[in-house]
């Protein structure tokens, strides 16, 4: 009989815009020949308020079965900011008020955890973030698994993220930065982990021309995820705007992914919002290159599609990980200001030679250490370790 697992995020579903989201339902697919897998989430859509969307009850997607609460109540962004900047910088808030305010609040999932925890092998947390990883993982610490896609930001350090930390069985990381990061906080080496990263699976026939000819475009970079400040999103604006007043072409920047705060209506900067996967990979292998001004990334999803399409990425140099991955592949560059970023762009748009270097660089770099069949084993060491040497006193 199958081990029986279950993942736990906040959202879930085709329509879901989100990287941990997105890595969920990539592992929770390619399991299902292994395992017997279920989703647990809640009923939300959006992550900015968690209003309940999807019906409350067990649905199939793509084969797994994904099992839905409902959110108690919605998150106002305005209070949480307010709360954020009371604990911050005030410290008349908890840190447990935050987290129910940070959300999804869903409390009819956390009891079915504790009521159901028998009727499972193994429970694999996703993001350490969340108040369902911070509630629930502490419920079942002898067969839990978390992949926490942590970076560092101001929440990481809260008192409240030591019992995350220490509590699962097994950690499973995306980089050796995220890893050196986490142990650097929690000094939690004695919990036994692994990289794992995701894998960067692009279609054996990309098709760039069906793009540029549905969406009427030539000449582009592209940018693909969250439209949102918090991204990097605002600064990348500014610079593009910047770059095409100081050098005058047809260059556009085309966006791809919901937008959840204003875009510069700008003739150079098209929006196309949600897209099919086809379209994503299409846009990607047309692209000249992929942007992500991220600050914080545990790993970046779309840098490794991009590279693995063979189009070089120009990312922050402030993030660790998008600046490690430059390193590793030599498939990317990095900037830290605009006059980098232009400088950048004018130099890989002029080099032919060395951007075709970089172009097979990154189909080596993915093939190399990205493949699927290489982290769903690693995967399934780790899930097959867990329920073996389930330890029940430390239930």
């Amino acid at each position: 009989m199958k081990k029986k697992i279950a993942f736990v995020n906040q959202r879930y579903g085709i329509e879901v815009n989100g990287g941990s989201e997105q890595y969920t339902r990539e592992f929770a697919e390619r399991l299902l020949p292994y395992y017997n897998v279920e989703v647990l989430t809640t009923c939300a859509l959006e992550y900015i308020d968690w209003k309940n969307f999807y019906p409350e009850g067990t649905q199939q997607i793509n084969g797994v079965a994904v099992r839905r609460f409902p959110v108690d109540r919605p998150r106002s962004i305005k209070r949480f900011n307010q709360l954020t900047e009371r604990l911050l910088f005030h410290k008349t808030a908890t840190e447990d008020e935050w987290i129910n305010e940070q959300g999804p609040l869903c409390t009819k999932l956390i009891q079915f955890i504790k009521d159901n925890q028998k009727e499972y092998d193994v429970f694999i947390f996703v993001t350490y973030l969340y108040y369902l990883t911070v509630r629930g993982i502490g419920l079942v610490k002898n067969k839990s698994i978390l992949i926490p896609t942590a970076h560092d930001e101001k929440p990481i350090y809260f008192e409240i993220y030591k019992g995350v930390f220490n509590a699962p069985r097994a950690i499973a990381f995306n980089t050796d930065e995220e890893r050196e990061l986490v142990y650097s906080i929690f000094r939690n080496q004695h919990i036994p982990s692994n990289i794992l990263g995701v894998g960067a699976e692009p279609p054996l026939h990309a098709a760039p021309d069906e793009f540029r000819s549905k969406y009427r475009l030539s000449d582009y970079i592209i940018y693909v995820g969250r439209i949102d400040d918090s991204k990097g999103c605002n600064e990348l604006f500014k610079y593009f705007i910047q770059y095409k007043e100081s050098n005058p072409s047809d260059l556009k920047l085309v966006l791809i992914g919901k937008a959840v705060m204003p875009i510069p209506k700008h003739s150079d900067i098209i929006s196309l919002g949600f897209v099919s996967e086809a379209d994503k990979y299409n846009g990607i292998s047309a692209s000249r290159l992929l942007i992500l001004p991220s600050l914080y990334e545990s790993l970046s999803m779309s840098v490794l599609e991009s590279l693995s399409l063979g189009i070089p990425v120009v990312v922050n140099g402030k993030s660790d990980v998008l600046r490690m991955h430059c390193h590793k592949s030599n498939a990317g560059l990095y900037y830290r200001n605009y006059r980098e970023f232009e400088g950048i762009l004018n130099y890989l748009f002029n080099h032919p030679d060395e951007y075709a270097l970089l172009s097979e660089n990154g189909r080596r770099y993915i093939t190399a250490n990205y493949n699927w069949p290489l982290i769903i084993g690693k995967l399934k060491e780790m899930i097959d370790s867990v329920a073996l040497n389930a330890d029940p006193t430390r239930q």
